[in-house]
């Protein structure tokens, strides 16, 4: 669990809130049942017409990322690829296929047993740069849904303001309800903003960097399976892979 994420997604909410209360307002005058609809549901709409079905399924899978990210070691994964050149030069690459077995990332394990069968250096980059290039291209786009998101819902606030203020207007006659009126109309603005800039869009940011370092091990891997099917020595390939680091 990402406590930073968390702290930082409830602190945000809280401020709002606390700033509700300060300002002489109450947190009832925060709840607006048509403004909610407005803002939430007419964003999801408009993401449905935007994006196809399986893109927002796959937001959906990498949603929960942000606050349980996935851990990436860089200098682990080396040592791992190292003792991988050691296992191949005194074995042979056959003797890699017990290592099958503890692989729980499918693209690792790919890309492994394209190493074992014997698979040529550039046949078996060639592979994996296009699955990768593939990979990384899905899940940008998935977090673009987010970053969508983040535009769409300011301006659906709006559509709730000006239709607030439209039922406002209606009610002249009657002075007692437009103060009343008025707040409730604000409050889409509110949500409008508040789900733009303290979920969507630093979600789509977060994703972003998580799809980036992903992007980073894979491309490790890759480079140490191809000098291991090369023949690298354990040191040379050692060097090499050290220059992805900063």
């Amino acid at each position: 669990m990402d406590l930073v994420s968390l702290i930082g997604t409830v602190l945000a909410f809280a401020v709002i809130a606390i700033g509700t209360v300060l300002k002489g307002s109450s947190l009832e005058s925060l709840w607006n049942p048509a403004a909610f609809l407005i803002v939430f549901v007419g964003t999801f709409a408009a993401l449905m017409v935007q994006t196809p079905g399986r893109v927002l399924k796959r937001a959906g899978q990498l949603l929960p990322l942000v606050y349980k990210p996935p851990l990436h070691y860089p200098q682990n994964l080396i040592k791992q690829i190292i003792g991988w050149s050691e296992i191949s030069r005194r074995q042979g690459l056959l003797g890699l296929e017990p290592q099958l077995e503890s692989m729980r990332d499918p693209f690792a394990r790919k890309g492994l047993q394209l190493l074992i069968d014997g698979g040529e250096p550039e046949a078996i980059r060639g592979v994996l740069e296009v699955e990768l290039g593939t990979r990384e291209q899905t899940d940008i786009d998935a977090a673009k849904v987010f970053e969508n998101a983040g535009t769409y819902s300011p301006t659906m606030g709006i559509i709730g303001a000006v239709m607030g203020l439209m039922a406002v207007m209606q009610n002249l006659a009657d002075p007692s309800k437009l103060g009343h009126g008025i707040a409730a109309a604000f409050v889409a603005t509110i949500y409008g903003i508040g789900l733009a800039n303290l979920l969507m869009l630093p979600i789509a940011a977060r994703l972003k960097g998580l799809i980036h370092k992903q992007t980073e091990m894979r491309e490790i891997l890759i480079e140490g399976l191809v000098s291991i099917a090369q023949g690298d020595n354990p040191r040379q390939i050692e060097s090499k892979l050290q220059g992805f680091l900063p």
